[in-house]
């Protein structure tokens, strides 16, 4: 067997894949571009229809909704599952912090991952799980603070 390519190794230390085993994860690095992004180029825009994933290997971005900063995201990080998940626009823009690595995977190939590979499904679910428990906080502590005033 030969070495693992780099591009395999940073998919590999990336926490949503943990648990896929050799072979699959040699199945995503076969649908996954490797994409270089230069400090302040916007990635993906508020509102457009979505088609592709990214995953950061390496660098940062600003996850912006309705011209805020909501979000900083980095290595081990990936974003727009959920455009893909049901065909629906983008719900917030993302645009390079710094310089940036991503490996991209096309609307096609996400869906080919998702019918192969069982336990990306598990672990994109538990991502958004995470996200939605993340909002219900934040939700909750503005009415906190709108009770208060």
């Amino acid at each position: 067997m030969t070495a693992p390519s780099n591009n395999l190794t940073q998919i590999r230390k990336l926490p949503i894949f943990a648990d896929l085993t050799e072979e699959e994860l040699i199945e995503i690095e076969q649908l996954a571009d490797e994409v270089h992004i230069e400090k302040g180029r916007t990635i993906m825009r508020q509102g457009d229809l979505g088609q592709e994933f990214a995953l950061v290997v390496s660098g940062e971005a600003d996850v912006i909704k309705d011209a805020q900063v909501v979000a900083r995201i980095g290595p081990g990080d990936y974003f727009g599952e959920v455009a893909l998940l049901d065909s629906i626009i983008r719900s917030a823009s993302v645009v390079a912090a710094t310089n940036m690595t991503l490996e991209v995977i096309d609307r096609r190939g996400f869906h080919t991952l998702l019918d192969d590979i069982p336990g990306l499904s598990r672990a994109l679910l538990r991502g958004i799980a995470h996200r939605l428990a993340e909002r219900e906080e934040e939700i909750e502590q503005l009415r906190v603070e709108l009770s208060q005033r």
